[in-house]
């Protein structure tokens, strides 16, 4: 094995790697409750409902001394290592304070440089030696098939009745990043609620159907319109993979006219396999059924060009490439529905702005309360993983009675 390759570590994984996402499933599942948390595909509607109110009882836990304090309680037995070799702020600040909030101790390596990396130790290794000192692993590797390689290691260990932890994908390579579609689908199960402060759910969505009156609450039955990077987006792959399990879904995929950002076909097939009605366009200002597809969406989901993975050719030819059509200016903005969430995984880019500044104040803008849900999402994502989701609920009975 040569320590320099990153992909000899791999290699005696690759027929597991090499299965159909299918048969991969049970792999990271433990009865009832994931082992692990390696694709988007593992999220399934009654895991996703049941995280999602794991997330209300944390965040409303969280807001008062007492029940804050409890909640504190909750995994302060357990720790967890951050393994972040990818650059990353939210991602890593949210796991970060999603432990703090559950009273897990963190520790975290950032740079390889800094490990055993550096004296050509195996990542395999590394990821075993964290085993040995950790409760869980959290992970963002450039790496692809890292996470799921590491998955794999793990349960090896446990079928040899060695220690063994949960594993975390939170970014592997380009391939998944299952954390933030768990974020962004619990950000659009509340938006699609329709239950805002002061306004009962009922009583606004009664309202709105005066104007749209075959709007239901839920997210099944909209059009979800993804804009930008399509074809190298893991968090648009992610989330498109999650929302194609509710029935009479639409979505929109716009994106330039570019071989590596267009929708992938392997992802186009899955979901048109699941049911999904697919479209692709190449601007915001496109057509579809002769009326704007801003004014058709329910859900708009920006994303930015990821310059990072270019090549030297990819580079030179996106340069020329004119990016206006991808910009949500506010005559743009003002095509959307009167509920319909905006959306940006973030960061956004401050030169091409494809989410000028301008439009922060919208109130359908979502991507501030998006990217503060990662906290509450991971929570509750810890919570069930780490198998205390029975004490939490117990906690939770003895502040709120509802």
């Amino acid at each position: 094995m040569n320590p320099a390759d990153p992909l000899s570590d791999f290699s005696a994984f690759q027929p597991l790697l090499d299965r159909p996402i299918e048969d991969k499933l049970r792999d990271f599942q433990r009865e009832q409750r994931l082992k692990h948390l390696i694709c988007a595909a593992q999220l399934k509607p009654d895991l996703l409902t049941r995280l999602g109110r794991l997330a209300d009882m944390i965040r409303r836990m969280a807001r008062e001394r007492e029940s804050n304090l409890a909640l504190r309680q909750l995994l302060s037995h357990k720790r967890a290592m951050l393994y972040f070799t990818q650059p990353s702020t939210r991602t890593f600040l949210s796991f970060m304070a999603a432990c703090q909030i559950l009273g897990i101790t963190c520790n975290e390596v950032r740079d390889p440089k800094t490990s055993s990396e550096i004296k050509r130790e195996s990542h395999m290794d590394s990821i075993r030696m964290f085993s040995s000192y950790f409760d869980v692993i959290i992970m963002r590797s450039p790496i692809a098939n890292f996470a799921e390689c590491c998955a794999y290691m793990m349960n090896r260990q446990e079928s040899q009745e060695m220690r063994s932890v949960p594993t975390i994908n939170a970014g592997s390579g380009s391939d998944e990043h299952p954390t933030q579609a768990l974020l962004d689908f619990y950000t659009i199960q509340r938006s699609f609620s329709f239950d805002a402060e002061g306004t009962p759910a009922e009583s606004r969505l009664k309202t709105l159907r005066q104007s749209y009156p075959e709007l239901q609450s839920g997210p099944a039955g909209k059009t979800y319109l993804f804009c930008g990077d399509i074809g190298r987006g893991r968090t648009v792959r992610s989330l498109a993979t999650v929302l194609a399990q509710y029935s009479s879904q639409r979505m929109i995929f716009v994106s330039p006219d570019h071989a590596v950002l267009g929708l992938d076909p392997v992802l186009r097939s899955r979901l048109v396999s699941a049911g999904v009605s697919v479209h692709e366009f190449n601007s915001l200002d496109a057509k579809l059924n002769g009326h704007s597809i801003l004014s058709q969406t329910d859900c708009l989901y920006m994303t930015r060009i990821q310059r990072e993975h270019n090549s030297a050719a990819d580079s030179k030819e996106m340069a020329e490439l004119d990016l206006s059509p991808f910009q949500l200016t506010q005559q743009r903005v003002g095509q959307l529905k009167e509920f319909s969430p905006i959306m940006h995984p973030f960061p956004r880019d401050s030169v091409v702005q494809e989410l000028p500044t301008q439009i922060d104040s919208d109130p359908r803008v979502m991507y501030f309360r998006q990217a503060r849900n990662g906290m509450w999402a991971r929570a509750a994502l810890l919570v069930h993983l780490l198998d205390a989701s029975e004490g939490l609920f117990m906690a939770y009975r003895r502040f709120f009675r509802d």
